[in-house]
């Protein structure tokens, strides 16, 4: 544990940080039809920059994890949070579809690693006992993002122009750096850690695989839903284009209560609630679904669908941190990776049911079929960490 005067100040900076990510990764859902507009593509089309950002993530965990075990944390955060500043501006001004997406696949890498390194050090602030809160505290900053930036950046976008809400991303970045490199202390890397080593152990361990596979695929149907909100509150649900802000809020409502409540279960247990909340992402999505066309009869469906998710996220977190081993940096990091593939593919099977021609909510059906899938394969995890001769932590 590393002393610090004022642990909870410094743990709010890394929030903040969370708060800039969540804000400029989901308010692309929001201004989605703007964007296609703008660079003169299709909707589903438009949704691959989404994707893009997502791959970006992926891309950019293991590289910056590798190498950056033994680099100082605040330096890092610090580091990261100004290549994330740089990128959204480039984003603002990018003059096409495929500037565009290059330049969200290129925000996308210090994502991950920004979420894994804040995460150990909020976890290096409090006692072991109060770990999850803190972890889950720093999430609460991105959980946040979608019940204020989002809905602000979706607002802003419609009135201003999509490109605003990426220069909002680059300074809210910029804001980020100078609070983390202000209050949060200097705490040096691991200077044994090993990126060749961390690797190895992490990524042979089955339950790793598993426990990504779970975040990768079990995730993928609330991105598959999220991606789409716009034109399912519009085209399907009839109404006009200004309520669309208020359905993202109720999105953002629900990954912060979400947030909140992953980190009591926590406390209950940490396999219990990934299971529980991946049954409940399936029942959710196809209630979605049957609901979508009822117009404002979506919203507390939609309210309820992140609030599942959001306790799969926090608890992937913990779980992918205990199967991790000795990889404590990788595992704090890769999380983000296996969640933003999830990312990219629910939003790329989203728009493939929509180019196929079944409309705006069969995105919550393949949903569905994707939450399932997860609890299958967190089913198998227990199933392994029964047989297994070293116990794992379960939670």
């Amino acid at each position: 544990m590393v002393s610090h005067p004022r642990p909870a100040l410094a743990i709010l900076a890394l929030a903040v940080g969370g708060f800039t990510i969540g804000t400029t990764e989901f308010m692309t859902m929001g201004v989605l039809p703007e964007i296609a507009d703008g660079v003169d593509v299709s909707v589903p089309a438009a949704g691959h920059v989404i994707s893009a950002y997502a791959l970006g993530v992926v891309v950019g965990v293991p590289i910056l994890a590798f190498f950056g075990a033994a680099l100082p944390r605040r330096a890092m955060l610090v580091g990261l949070m100004g290549a994330y500043a740089a990128f959204n501006l480039l984003s603002a001004a990018a003059p096409s579809y495929e500037v565009l997406a290059a330049a969200r696949f290129l925000d996308g890498l210090p994502h991950g690693a920004y979420f894994g390194v804040a995460s150990l050090v909020a976890a290096s602030l409090v006692a072991p006992a109060r770990r999850g809160r803190a972890i889950a505290a720093v999430m609460l900053g991105l959980s946040v993002a979608n019940v204020v930036g989002v809905p602000l950046a979706t607002f802003l976008g419609q009135q201003v122009g999509w490109r605003s809400t990426y220069l909002l991303g680059g300074l809210l970045a910029l804001a980020t750096a100078a609070m983390v490199l202000a209050v949060v202390p200097s705490i040096p890397g691991d200077p044994e850690a090993s990126g060749r080593r961390e690797a190895r152990e992490f990524f042979t361990s089955l339950q790793v695989w598993l426990t990504m596979a779970v975040g990768a695929v079990g995730f993928g149907g609330m991105f598959a839903v999220y991606s789409y909100i716009a034109k399912t509150v519009t085209a399907v649900g009839g109404l006009d284009k200004g309520t669309v802000p208020v359905f993202v809020l109720a999105l953002g409502l629900g990954m912060v209560f979400g947030t909140w409540l992953a980190g009591e279960l926590a406390a209950w247990s940490v396999f219990r609630s990934l299971l529980l909340s991946g049954v409940a992402g399936i029942g959710l999505m196809l209630l979605y679904y049957l609901a979508a066309p009822g117009g404002w009869a979506l919203l507390p469906v939609a309210f309820c669908v992140t609030t599942a998710g959001s306790v799969l996220v926090v608890n992937l977190q913990l779980r992918l941190m205990d199967v991790a081993g000795g990889a404590v940096t990788l595992g704090a990091a890769m999380n983000h990776a296996s969640l933003n593939i999830a990312n990219a593919l629910g939003a790329w099977i989203g728009g493939v049911v929509i180019t196929a021609g079944y409309g705006y909510r069969a995105p919550a059906l393949a949903g569905a079929g994707l939450a399932t899938l997860g609890v299958v394969i967190l089913v198998v995890s227990a199933l392994v960490h029964r047989r297994a001769a070293t116990p794992v932590t379960a939670g």
